[in-house]
């Protein structure tokens, strides 16, 4: 029975571990994102002061152009992530289908288990009677 528990308590360990893991993918998502944006208006600002919005003009600002790129691989990473978020919502969710499968176990393995009855407390006119 205790190795059963400290399965139990393993499964949900390693369940917890694939929900942080796809919580953390998550996040980086969400600050590639916002990263992303705030680039993105960066850009626009440096583009409005310099008034040359062409890329490929050859006074186009190297901020806006250093800006873009650094836009660009977040997003490309962001859209990497999404690959990786997938995997990870599966591997949580087959980590919570082995977690409810073993804990199903051990309520099953609980209730076949046999129940022993304490012992009464027998007075000691019943125990002369039974002869102990």
């Amino acid at each position: 029975m205790k190795s059963l528990d400290t399965l139990i308590r393993l499964k949900r360990f390693q369940a917890e571990e694939k929900r942080r893991h796809f919580v953390q993918i998550e996040t980086m998502i969400a600050d590639f994102d916002r990263m992303a944006r705030d680039l993105d208006r960066e850009i626009e600002a440096e583009e409005q002061r310099s008034g040359i919005t062409d890329t490929q003009h050859f006074a186009y600002s190297t901020y806006a152009s250093a800006a873009a790129t650094r836009r660009d691989n977040l997003r490309r990473s962001a859209d990497e992530l999404k690959g990786q978020l997938e995997e990870a919502r599966l591997a949580y969710d087959n980590a919570l289908d082995e977690v409810k499968k073993v804990e199903a176990l051990g309520e099953r393995e609980r209730s076949e288990a046999p129940v022993e009855m304490p012992p009464r407390n027998v007075s000691g006119r019943a125990r002369a009677v039974l002869g102990a």
